[in-house]
């Protein structure tokens, strides 16, 4: 089994975070209990208010790819796909947790 993964899908919004707020929410509801999706975000770029983020996190590359290739995908995410950045050279991007630490507050 691989490391956590974490994957991140930029969009542009005319009209900010938003704009997107509610079907992100609403998505979020809908992907809630798919094996191996441990979170989602949604960024907002500091400074770059049309500029957004969906961040998830998954506990293996194995995982997401089974949820990407499977039936529910498509149909579950295609609300935001309106949204995404092209001006990108890639929609997405897959990060692998190369190392990590848990903080104490202070």
């Amino acid at each position: 089994m691989s490391a956590r993964v974490r994957v991140v899908i930029w969009y542009r919004c005319p009209g900010g975070a938003g704009e997107i707020v509610g079907t992100f929410g609403h998505i979020a509801r809908k992907l809630h209990g798919t094996p191996g999706l441990l979170r989602s975000e949604l960024l907002q770029a500091h400074g770059e208010t049309d500029s957004v983020a969906v961040m998830s996190e998954w506990e293996s590359l194995e995982a997401f790819r089974s949820w990407e290739t499977g039936s529910n995908h498509r149909g579950t995410t295609a609300p935001l796909r309106m949204y995404h950045d092209h001006r990108r050279d890639r929609p997405f991007e897959i990060y692998e947790v190369a190392a990590a630490t848990a903080l104490q507050p202070s």
